[in-house]
């Protein structure tokens, strides 16, 4: 994919701990969570163009939807409806699917903050970021989240974020088995919701003290999908067998990750992964720094 003036990466979101707390009375869930975002994800281009159109290339474009169950549609007519028809003439956005489908990520609604960063630089039009959040929040809980795509702890409903300054940059391994967990289905088989929070991050953010830290967090929802999807723990154990520093299922499944020390060591432990599953997706990444420009990356 070309890097045009709406080119963007939307990166692939990683909730290193994910701790379920409450539940608000409207339904959704209330959350801590850990989240960090690496170099690899999808990419999103936006154009000028004669009529509306996705077009969806990629491992996973299959699983797309092309029409406004797409939040990339959703989000296109949300700031349409910001700044009226004349502002916004058609567009032809470009979808390059690398991630899976609902595999607890935040595939969808990282293509969908990319969509809406793409389509103010194509249209050129500018919006403050709290305006901006407030229609990503619109989109999906997750959106406003992807919007600031750097290492930051989440709270309320993945609305209340708080940068974390100093993070290092990790080397992961992403692996997922070829299964597919709903969110929804997740969230219906937790036993308890009103778990206990996060603890107080180290005073000093490295690889060590993370992993102290993570031992010391959950994932609330890997149990659920360990029992709806049992390759999860397969996953899980082929990122131990491979040295992995810490292994954890990423949001709602089934993607897991492994923290390594450098890059170097993440590549030669997902070689190793893909020999052994060829058919698994698995991915050799970074974390993304704070205040990272995904504009072209």
């Amino acid at each position: 994919m070309n890097a045009g003036v709406g080119a963007r990466l939307a990166p692939a979101k990683i909730n290193l701990a994910l701790h379920i707390v409450g539940q608000r009375a409207d339904g959704y869930h209330e959350l801590e969570s850990l989240a960090v975002f690496t170099r690899f994800g999808d990419r999103i281009e936006a154009a000028p163009a004669e009529g509306d159109e996705l077009v969806v290339t990629g491992k996973y474009a299959a699983a797309v939807p092309l029409d406004d169950g797409n939040l990339i549609v959703r989000a296109r007519e949300a700031l349409r409806g910001c700044f009226g028809i004349a502002a916004t003439p058609p567009v032809r956005i470009s979808l390059e699917k690398n991630l899976p489908v609902a595999s607890g990520v935040g595939g969808g609604s990282s293509d969908a903050a990319a969509a809406l960063r793409a389509l103010l630089g194509v249209w050129r039009l500018s919006m403050e970021e709290a305006d901006l959040a407030r229609i990503g929040l619109a989109l999906g809980a997750d959106v406003p989240m992807c919007l600031a795509a750097e290492p930051l702890l989440a709270r309320g409903i993945g609305e209340d974020l708080e940068a974390v300054a100093d993070f290092p940059s990790l080397g992961l391994v992403l692996v997922n088995p070829g299964v597919a967990v709903s969110t929804a289905e997740a969230f219906a088989g937790l036993q308890k919701r009103d778990n206990g929070g996060l603890p107080p991050l180290p005073r000093v953010i490295d690889f060590h003290s993370l992993r102290n830290w993570l031992e010391a967090t959950r994932n609330d929802l890997e149990p659920v999908a360990r029992t709806l999807r049992p390759e999860i723990g397969k996953a899980l154990a082929a990122l131990k067998r491979a040295d992995a520093g810490f292994v954890r299922m990423s949001g709602s499944g089934a993607t897991c990750f492994g923290l390594f020390e450098t890059g170097n060591v993440a590549k030669r432990a997902a070689a190793t992964i893909r020999a052994r599953h060829p058919d698994w997706f698995v991915a050799a990444t970074r974390t993304l720094p704070a205040g990272g420009d995904l504009h072209g990356a």
